[in-house]
């Protein structure tokens, strides 16, 4: 989900059937035929992308289960909020080496900006904030470094893209103290680029997504790649765009968590409906193997409708069992009483 100024009117979709010349030999098929197989060939087609064009996985089946229901949760905390008082919108939360809970969110403050920050916490309800990234920063993902450090990105205004900083460790990060940084160019929108999510450390190359503004109009899905903090290429993910359309996402579609479930890649990603409606706002599960997207349905135990900035991660839960976190947005629009801010609940994975 993005700030309420950048929201978007729909693209269409579009289908085309280029023409096809045809031997004189085979010009002498009845009518009847011919239409037969020209419905058949357009039936085809119109199976590329629908939201039941492929089974779904048992692994995303297990991941919709264990994130569908937080009233079924092992511990939950509504409207989140750190020590400070600050709301902790699109958290995304971490685990350190010791056990340590770290998230990193942002709030809109008296300056009427974003900031992002970072909290830690021993029992995923109560949070501490340790640092304030500044004015202009927010949708900030996380991810440890295989060298022992902690990679930060997030989203940056004015003129909104994507920037990166790399810590030494975790005393560094929790004191904003960057021996690494990097500010993306926007090679795909000349309106803005963020949202970003981590998706792999390889080495010296950072792997990202995030979303950038397709014809300054509608928000869609891009992947990148960051080398040696100096090289930066980003291309569209054409492919995720596609399986989010074919369930109607006619408004933007955004922030993503990726995961690894039972040995497959996974995707949870928002996608917004109806253009201006934050109501509107729901999230998915997209398996990238298959190209295919699900409906995630989050039930809450108020009954809000909408959820956004999904984030997912595998972590030990403070009774000590590995569990599934969820985290995400309940929009004003969409909540039950009491539960509009940010939702974090658990589950065991041996359930």
């Amino acid at each position: 989900m993005v700030n309420p100024t950048l929201l978007c009117v729909p693209l269409g979709l579009t289908r085309s059937l280029r023409s096809v010349s045809v031997s004189p030999s085979r010009r002498a098929l009845p009518l009847s035929a011919a239409a037969v197989l020209a419905l058949a060939l357009i039936v085809a087609l119109l199976q590329v992308g629908r939201a039941d064009a492929a089974p779904v996985s048992a692994a995303a089946g297990r991941l919709a289960e264990l994130a569908g229901d937080a009233r079924e949760a092992d511990g939950y905390a509504y409207a989140l909020r750190d020590d400070t008082g600050r709301t902790m919108d699109a958290a995304e939360i971490r685990q350190a080496e010791d056990g340590t809970y770290l998230a990193v969110y942002h709030s809109v403050l008296g300056d009427d900006r974003f900031h992002a920050a970072v909290a830690t916490s021993t029992d995923l309800r109560t949070w501490t904030r340790r640092h304030d990234f500044g004015p202009g920063t927010h949708q900030a993902t996380l991810a440890k470094d295989p060298s022992g450090g902690w990679v930060l990105a997030f989203e940056r205004d004015p003129r909104n893209h994507i920037a990166v900083r790399g810590y030494a460790s975790l005393d560094a990060l929790l004191t904003g103290n960057a021996d690494r940084s990097f500010d993306a160019p926007r090679t795909l929108s000349r309106c803005a680029e963020g949202t970003p999510a981590i998706t792999a450390i390889r080495g010296t190359t950072i792997e990202l997504t995030g979303h950038y503004r397709s014809g300054c109009d509608v928000d869609r899905q891009l992947r990148a790649t960051l080398k040696d903090f100096t090289t930066w290429h980003a291309e569209p993910d054409l492919a995720l765009d596609t399986a989010l359309r074919s369930w109607g996402s006619g408004g933007n579609i955004g922030d993503r968590s990726p995961v690894m479930l039972d040995g497959r890649d996974l995707v949870v990603i928002e996608g917004q409906r109806l253009r201006d409606d934050f109501a509107s706002w729901r999230t998915y599960v997209y398996d990238p193997a298959r190209r295919r997207a699900d409906l995630l349905t989050v039930r809450t135990h108020g009954g809000s409708t909408a959820v956004a900035n999904p984030s997912v991660s595998l972590l030990t839960a403070p009774d000590g069992a590995p569990s599934l976190l969820v985290s995400a947005f309940i929009p004003q629009e969409g909540a039950a009483d009491g539960e509009a801010g940010q939702l974090l609940f658990w589950r065991s994975l041996s359930d």
